[in-house]
């Protein structure tokens, strides 16, 4: 899971965008283009940042088409240093691993080597020109040298970033406590406790989350006092910095800010916390959010969270919000949270929502936790076995994957027609898996199986002669619909 939150950087955007996919792309090119290896960071620094304030300045992605944010990064991109621009396109390739380059590309051989690493030989100069850049006037040379300077967690850093903590200047203060998150130096545990008391917000936020990244308990009585803070952004890092510390002390005054705060965004952090700590004290406050919470990122993390608490008294608010939220992800996790908790009880309306849900996401993960629950029953709901003719692969693939695990010999006549159609060499594979532990014994079917011009049908019935465990757990569509703060 990622749980990268800055609640409060020179642009005040950043943690919005990290959480959709189009911008954590973009994001991704900043942190490649400040990692400029060789000499001369200054002049690295001081580089035109044409190609990366759109990532600073941008607006929260999820509320514009990804086809648009594209076209921003592409004309951004226009008239950008070769440097930068070469830097920022490696990021892209594969994500940066495994790949050797072309031998011929639009930007040749600019820049260096995608194995080199300027933050690896940082000289002292180096580090005090970056921690003086964070007072610059220009956001994007403060954000790229807090990022860059980050990457070195020695004193001389800490030292810097702990003065610069005590600054008159509120930017340079909120700047500060966002490096001393990032470096998770001991020394800086106590000044920022004490920035939890600054006039500005944002040096709040910022201090509350580098104390979730420290993990030191010593913060966790005055983090839980910006409970009640005026600003919803300090409120929110709070909760999720309490949330890390995992002291299950907490739980009382979690499930509070769960019941009352006004803000949705501390509600769903205070959800996390709970179920992050897996505090059974949170169960009955977090049933009543997910059925009646009016904020769809709440209710789908108090359904996570009730999944990791695995409680069986969060069963019925789990049932009842899989089968009648409105919202597709909501459902799902719900569906997800029952299969964690294995109660039996819950088997019946995996089976209904298997059968009509409207969501083919859905009602796979909901084949997934049948196959969970009713592992080796011998008894495979009659939706479950419908779900083989399934439009979508990955919810084919579970759905033969749950029959497997069930072992019904009454869905052989199934699995065999399904078997006859399938195109898709994964989703073909679990069928002959589900064929040989539901009871196939044919030494004709096996013979074709071992046949067959797909290596992983001639895989499973290899496993299947071999015998019924060899073949367990595989093939294992897990899913895990996991919500982040």
């Amino acid at each position: 899971m990622y749980q990268y939150a800055d609640f409060s950087t020179d642009t005040q955007t950043m943690a919005i965008g990290l959480k959709k996919g189009v911008t954590m792309k973009v994001i991704a090119l900043v942190v490649a283009a400040v990692l400029l290896s060789s000499d001369g960071v200054a002049e690295k620094v001081r580089l035109s940042d044409n190609i990366l304030r759109p990532v600073l300045t941008a607006d929260d992605a999820g509320s514009r088409p990804a086809a648009e944010g594209i076209a921003d990064v592409l004309n951004a991109a226009r008239g950008a240093p070769p440097l930068i621009c070469s830097y920022a396109s490696q990021s892209i390739r594969n994500g940066g691993w495994g790949w050797s380059d072309a031998p011929s590309t639009p930007l040749g051989n600019v820049g260096p080597r995608r194995t080199d690493r300027l933050d690896s030989d940082l000289s002292d100069a180096d580090v005090d020109l970056l921690l003086e850049s964070l007072s610059s006037d220009d956001p994007c040379v403060r954000e790229l040298a807090v990022r860059l300077v980050s990457r070195r967690s020695v004193p001389r850093v800490a030292s810097g970033l702990v003065t610069r903590l005590a600054s008159p200047l509120a930017p340079l203060r909120e700047i500060a406590a966002l490096g001393l998150g990032m470096i998770e130096a001991p020394v800086g545990v106590e000044p920022l406790v004490r920035a939890l008391g600054d006039a500005t917000p944002g040096v709040r936020a910022n201090s509350a989350w580098a104390l979730g990244k420290a993990e030191d308990g010593r913060a966790l009585s005055p983090l839980i006092s910006l409970f009640r803070d005026g600003s919803p952004v300090v409120r929110e890092a709070a909760v999720i910095a309490v949330g890390r510390l995992d002291s299950i002390r907490s739980a009382p005054t979690l499930v509070r800010v769960l019941t009352t705060d006004d803000s949705p965004a501390v509600r769903r952090a205070a959800a996390w916390a709970l179920g992050e700590m897996e505090a059974h004290e949170g169960v009955q406050a977090l049933g009543n959010a997910l059925v009646r919470d009016a904020d769809t990122r709440v209710r789908e993390m108090s359904a996570w969270a009730l999944g990791s608490i695995e409680s069986r008294a969060g069963v019925g608010s789990l049932v009842a919000a899989a089968r009648r939220d409105a919202d597709d992800k909501v459902r799902e996790t719900a569906v997800w949270a029952l299969a964690e908790i294995e109660d039996e009880s819950s088997a019946d309306a995996l089976d209904a929502i298997v059968a009509g849900d409207r969501s083919s996401r859905v009602r796979g993960t909901a084949a997934w936790a049948i196959g969970r629950i009713r592992d080796g029953s011998g008894r495979a709901p009659a939706g479950l076995v419908r779900l083989l003719k399934d439009d979508t692969d990955d919810t084919r693939l579970k759905a033969a994957w749950a029959l497997g695990q069930i072992g019904d010999s009454t869905a052989l006549p199934a699995v065999r027609d399904a078997l006859r159609s399938e195109t898709n060499q994964r989703v073909t594979a679990a069928l002959t898996r589900a064929l040989i532990k539901s009871g196939e014994r044919s030494t004709a079917t096996l013979a074709q199986l071992l046949e067959s011009s797909d290596s992983r049908v001639r895989e499973a019935a290899v496993r299947a002669l071999a015998g019924r465990r060899s073949m367990n757990p595989w093939p294992w569509p897990q899913p895990r619909p996991r919500p982040n703060p």
